[in-house]
């Protein structure tokens, strides 16, 4: 929806159609700050702020919430709101690099590949992270800007491995 710059990624039609069709169905979200602000209707300015906005989405749309940190609120902890759970956070400090691009979809799709080894969802999380921050430390320096981090890094361990 808003990439970690600020630029709006979709339409309002769009967000719309994520809103009312796709977000019912998800088994997880996971909004950046500016993201979930926009879902919850909340203003972000802290871990508090995570909370009560990760609740309002959970609230909404039915699932669970991992409200990314990071975007100035704090280092990149990153917290776990399931419905009817506990709330799990994340800390994690944030990796010095400018090859950022795509940090949003690669620990979505970490995530959802860790739920399809059958995973938990907290356990997930947390091996997603640990690959993200794996991507990122190892400093993949390609071309000018936000670049890509490195989705290579460590192919002989458990993150390719069964349950």
């Amino acid at each position: 929806m808003v990439a970690t710059s600020g630029n709006r990624l979709i339409s309002e039609d769009a967000l719309e159609a994520l809103k009312h069709q796709l977000l019912p169905l998800a088994t997880v979200a996971t909004p950046n700050i500016p993201e979930a602000e926009i879902l919850s209707g909340l203003t972000i300015r802290g871990p508090e702020d995570m909370v009560r906005a990760a609740r309002v989405i959970g609230e909404i749309y039915g699932g669970a919430v991992l409200c990314k940190g990071g975007h100035q609120v704090n280092e990149a902890n990153d917290l776990l709101w399931p419905p009817g759970g506990t709330q799990t956070w994340f800390p994690s400090p944030r990796v010095d690099t400018s090859n950022t691009h795509g940090t949003g979809c690669t620990l979505s799709s970490a995530i959802a590949a860790g739920l399809a080894k059958g995973l938990s969802l907290e356990a997930a999380v947390g091996l997603a992270k640990e690959y993200l921050i794996g991507a990122l430390s190892a400093m993949l320096d390609l071309g000018h800007g936000s670049g890509p981090m490195d989705h290579m890094w460590d192919l002989k361990s458990r993150f390719l491995q069964g349950t």
